[in-house]
């Protein structure tokens, strides 16, 4: 059977990889991925397939049917770029590059579509199989998709998780992915800690910098405040939350002989739980006003929800390491630990099991300027293997594999729903500072 599968991938290796090339030399950032998502529908397409699109954002997904019952598997292969001027092949106008691998993610799904469709792929499979290209992994550009959500255009930040909102995900009952790695012998930990997102503004009042300096109020100064005392808060950070907060200057003043009245810094906090990402949040928050009111600025925050903390489920971690075995490349040893990145693969996990495992075949820093795919028949042919492999292994035998593996999942939500209730909590926008005549009264 697992013969069958690598020859039926193998069969389609210059689809897979003309496919990586285009989409390495034309990265896009999230919900941009205009010529991304439209490469791979119309490859989708020339293989046979039907496609409900996202419609105003790119991305599709496609259902294949065995024709006998059993769960839904969703396999997740994602589209967007990062954003890194200065790598050598960043794109010379907008600065993205594909430096955390995922045109392999998309070129592997295209590969595991291509191979779907070989006789007798799916002759002892039973359930449904959704395969979906999917926008917006990485959570940047946080100014511009507070944009897109005040037009009403997506209600989450990150892909995944407006997937799953706009219903494309309804009737799935487990879900995997396998990401791009430059480690030669990658690990699959536990899971990942959770995000949420912030923008923040320090208004000030503008004035010339030389002539009166003293007649405005300088946000740069209380921005470079806030961030010092984000700083001087660390060491009240408990190892076990995992917590990280690391913020960026996105706007520092407009003209060098003016006083700064707007400037605004973007940033995450990430955390183990959501509880634990709340306690550090308001941490932050009072930091962050406190330097406002040390100069007398104001500040705007708004804090989104980012993605939920991933786990793993143990039966799927069976499941990718006994396929992994099967394909040369692409064994990894299991970890008992939390990471420290965050995905938005953790926006499934709450609600059904999943598995986010790593394939090596690039070089260089993860998001960094030396990221290259070294090897793209592994990275790519090799991914696309692995995942037919473990969906087989889910879905032959009548799928019991991926029965028994939702019947053992105990989630942290009953429903997508449930979900939602809780991370539309998070959403908080608006300026925290009221100054009075008696003094100033904040809100956190």
């Amino acid at each position: 059977m697992f013969e069958k599968i690598t020859a039926a991938v193998e069969k389609h290796t210059k689809l897979i990889l003309d496919a990586h090339e285009y989409i390495w030399k034309n990265p896009e950032s999230g919900f941009r991925e205009i010529k991304t998502s439209k490469y791979l529908e119309e490859a989708f397409k020339d293989l046979g397939y039907d496609l409900i699109m996202a419609g105003n954002i790119p991305g599709f997904y496609t259902v294949i049917d065995t024709g006998r019952p059993g769960p839904e598997l969703l396999i997740l292969g994602e589209m967007d770029s990062l954003i890194c001027p200065e790598h050598p092949e960043a794109d010379p106008e907008t600065g993205a590059v594909h430096c955390c691998g995922h045109s392999v993610q998309s070129a592997a799904l295209l590969g595991v579509a291509a191979a779907l469709k070989e006789p007798g792929i799916l002759d002892e499979l039973s359930g449904r199989i959704r395969l979906c290209a999917v926008p917006a992994e990485e959570l940047i550009e946080i100014e511009y998709r507070s944009e897109l959500i005040d037009k009403g255009v997506i209600k989450y930040m990150g892909g995944k998780g407006e997937f799953l909102h706009r219903g494309y995900f309804d009737g799935v009952d487990l879900a995997f992915m396998v990401h791009a790695s430059a480690v030669k012998n990658p690990t699959v930990k536990l899971g990942s800690v959770g995000c949420l997102a912030k923008k923040v503004e320090y208004k000030g009042i503008s004035s010339h910098a030389g002539g009166s300096p003293w007649n405005g109020c300088n946000a740069l100064y209380a921005a470079s405040a806030g961030l010092n005392a984000i700083n001087a808060i660390r060491e009240t950070f408990q190892e076990k939350d995992i917590i990280r907060v690391h913020p960026i200057i996105t706007k520092g003043g407009g003209a060098v002989n003016a006083i700064p009245d707007s400037v605004i810094i973007e940033s995450f906090v990430r955390g183990v739980s959501f509880d634990a990402m709340a306690e550090a949040n308001k941490k932050v928050n009072r930091a962050l006003c406190g330097a406002a009111l040390s100069l007398g600025a104001n500040i705007d925050i708004q804090d989104d929800p980012g993605y939920a903390p991933l786990l793993n489920a143990e039966g799927m971690m069976d499941v990718a390491q006994e396929a992994a075995a099967i394909v040369e490349g692409t064994t990894f040893d299991r970890i008992n630990s939390i990471g420290s990145g965050s995905t938005d693969m953790g926006d499934l996990s709450v609600i059904m099991p999943v598995i986010h495992p790593y394939i090596p075949g690039s070089i260089g820093r993860s998001h960094g300027s030396d990221y290259y795919v070294k090897d793209p028949v592994l990275a790519c042919v090799g991914s696309a293997k692995w995942q037919v492999a473990m969906l087989t292994l889910l879905l032959k035998d009548e799928a019991q594999r991926a029965k028994d593996i939702v019947a053992e999942f105990k989630p942290m939500f009953n429903s997508k729903e449930e979900y939602f209730e809780c991370i539309d909590a998070i959403k908080c926008k608006g300026e925290r500072i009221t100054y009075t005549e008696k003094g100033a009264e904040v809100n956190l």
